[in-house]
């Protein structure tokens, strides 16, 4: 099978480098990794430098290129470009799509596979997300600080996951957290229950996971915020545990004191955000649904100053 991975950041690079260093050197899967710029040119010269909690190891794909329509078809994608390039990337690779290609999303947010289907109809797009703390430290090597390095992905429906069931294996057998599901909105749901409010205050306060937690105020306004996440969902027809709010400050609380969301890092360092597709979304899902939304709205009013 070829496998692509689309974007090789903080997720691309972690899952993407896994993959590679199970199936590069074999003769079972292809590992294309389609990166850009000096982090592109520091994976072909020297290979993938990962730092994680599990191991240091250097990861070598078959293919490493900038340009999709030289590397052939694909099998499989992981499209792990950020939630703005997400058509832009999906475009770049619609020569290498047949329909019997497999596309998996791990953008943060819960829209991804909808506006996929937009751009390359003919492919057979699979929700998913990952649960992870990562990021390029400098061209050509991407450290792992937490998280519980878990991909998710599936359907709503228990006989049609069970058709994607071929690529969980190949996801275990090299090494990776994996969980196929057959209630993926409900999953993608509580996990945009984690990003968004922690994504959104990390960002218009510059504080850490453990900042938050620490401090009453911003741990009382984080809660706030999630419930605000619950109320949409619920008005969506998602259902969330009742201590869905409670379970997730938990998570949080485990994180690393000084770890910082991937949205808080790109407005640190002056890079385009993922504000669309977490803040701003819930706060026009809040408006289509009728629900009120006033602390993402203030939220969304700082981050857009």
């Amino acid at each position: 099978m070829r496998i692509a991975i689309i974007g090789i950041g903080g997720v691309g690079g972690y899952f993407g480098g896994k993959l590679a260093r199970a199936y590069a050197g074999g003769e079972k899967h292809e590992i294309i990794f389609i990166a850009r710029g000096e982090h592109l040119k520091a994976i072909q010269k020297k290979g993938l430098k990962l730092f994680t909690v599990e191991a240091d190891y250097i990861a070598w794909p078959n293919i490493a290129t900038d340009r999709p329509v030289m590397a052939g078809l694909f099998d499989l994608v992981f499209l792990c470009a950020k939630s703005y390039s997400l058509e832009e990337s999906a475009r770049a690779i619609e020569k290498n799509i047949t329909k019997n290609t497999i596309i998996v999303p791990l953008q943060n947010g819960i829209e991804s596979a909808v506006r996929l289907r937009t751009v390359l109809p003919a492919a057979d797009i699979v929700s998913g997300c990952v649960y992870i703390i990562s990021h390029i430290e400098r061209p050509g090597v991407i450290r792992q600080d937490g998280g519980a390095c878990k991909m998710i992905f599936g359907t709503d429906n228990a006989h049609s996951s069970k058709k994607y069931s071929h690529i969980l294996d190949i996801l275990l057998e090299a090494k990776i957290n994996a969980v196929l599901s057959d209630g993926i909105s409900q999953v993608l749901w509580s996990k945009y229950l984690l990003m968004c409010p922690l994504a959104s205050l990390t960002s218009a306060t510059g504080k850490t996971y453990g900042e938050i937690i620490e401090d009453r105020e911003l741990s009382t306004l984080a809660r706030e915020l999630m419930q605000e996440v619950v109320a949409v969902a619920r008005a969506k027809k998602i259902t969330l545990p009742q201590n869905a709010v409670d379970k997730t400050m938990e998570m949080v609380a485990g994180f690393g004191y000084g770890s910082k969301t991937s949205m808080q890092l790109d407005c640190e360092n002056g890079r385009q955000t993922e504000i669309d597709a977490l803040t701003a979304y819930l706060c026009r899902a809040g408006r289509e649904a009728g629900v009120a939304t006033p602390v993402h709205d203030e939220m969304l009013r700082r981050l857009s100053a």
